[in-house]
């Protein structure tokens, strides 16, 4: 396991029985989720917290964009993009779009990122996001 999930575990094991229950109130008003569980010993109920915060996912905030490919017939529309997103000079821009995969903008927004991936894909080139 990681460095990070043990910590959590250490944490969880220090907690009281109203602080657990406490823990589970607010997974479950934060994320949305149900832990209804049928709860057979005290055992159980601190071990509530820690299975529900086993299946919590970190939602990725940050996005690396790499141009993928680039069909030679839309090299141009593509590298027009490539030079209003990156504010690169046409040398540079084309250095980009000659030699794929290369990384357009590196940890931007979700929204950002996805704006950038339609206007390539809609010009006809492929992007990956990281």
């Amino acid at each position: 396991m990681s460095t990070k999930i043990d910590n959590l575990i250490a944490e969880f094991k220090t907690l009281t029985l109203l602080e657990a229950a406490e823990l589970v109130s607010e997974i479950e008003r934060v994320f949305g989720v149900d832990t209804s569980v049928s709860v057979a010993s005290v055992g159980a109920v601190v071990s509530a917290p820690v299975a529900v915060a086993a299946e919590v996912v970190e939602e990725k905030t940050q996005f690396d964009v790499v141009l993928d490919s680039v069909p030679a017939d839309k090299k141009i529309a593509i590298l027009k993009i490539v030079r209003n997103v990156t504010g690169l000079g046409l040398k540079e821009s084309k250095d980009i779009v000659d030699n794929v995969p290369k990384v357009l903008k590196e940890s931007i927004s979700k929204e950002e990122s996805e704006t950038i991936k339609k206007e390539i894909e809609a010009a006809g080139g492929k992007i990956l996001l990281k």
